[in-house]
C-alpha cells in the first residue's frame, strides 16, 4: 500500500480543520489515569464550545475517582477520513447553576435517565484545553493548533 499523498496545511486553517473533526465525531475517547494505569473509554460530550468540551458523568463511575486524583485528561477525536484531533487539558467540575441548567435543558438523555438536575449522581466536567493537535489521515505527524487562538467559552 502506498503512503498517502498529503496536502500541505496552512497554519491559518488549523482551527477550522480541527473544529470540523470534533464536530464529526460524536463519541471521542477520553483518557484518564488510574494510579499508574492509563484508562480509555468512549464518551458522549453534552456540550462543546470551541475546544472546551463538557462531559456528563455519574459519581459512582470510576473515572470520577480518577479525575479527582489527577484532572489531566486527553480526548481523541477521529473522523471518517482518519483525520484526528487530540485535545489535552484539565477536567474540572462545573458548578455554575445557569450553565448546568442550559446543558440539562438541551440533553433529553440526561433528563430521561437522571430525572432531575439536582440528582446527586450527576457530575458535568468541563475539559479546558492546554494543547490541541491535528493530524490528517495517516500522516503520522501532528500539527499544533495554537492554544492562544483557541476560543474560550463565556463563563
Amino acid at each position: 500500500m502506498p503512503k498517502p499523498t498529503l496536502k500541505p496545511i496552512e497554519p491559518a486553517d488549523l482551527l477550522s480543520l480541527a473544529s470540523t473533526v470534533i464536530a464529526a465525531d460524536r463519541f471521542p475517547y477520553l483518557a484518564t489515569m488510574d494510579c499508574d494505569q492509563p484508562r480509555l473509554r468512549p464518551v458522549s460530550p453534552v456540550r462543546t464550545e470551541g475546544f472546551t468540551v463538557y462531559v456528563a458523568n455519574l459519581r459512582t463511575y470510576h473515572k470520577t475517582v480518577e479525575i479527582a486524583a489527577n484532572p489531566k485528561v486527553e480526548l481523541c477525536y477521529l473522523d471518517d477520513h482518519h483525520k484526528q484531533v487530540r485535545l489535552t487539558g484539565t477536567a474540572g467540575v462545573v458548578t455554575e447553576r445557569g450553565l448546568l441548567q442550559e446543558i440539562w435543558d438541551t440533553n433529553p438523555l440526561l433528563r430521561q435517565y437522571l430525572g432531575s438536575l439536582d440528582n446527586p449522581e450527576l457530575i458535568i466536567y468541563r475539559i479546558t484545553p492546554n494543547r490541541v493537535r491535528y493530524m490528517q489521515e495517516w500522516a503520522l505527524e501532528y500539527y499544533e493548533v495554537p492554544v492562544a487562538a483557541l476560543p474560550t467559552p463565556a463563563a
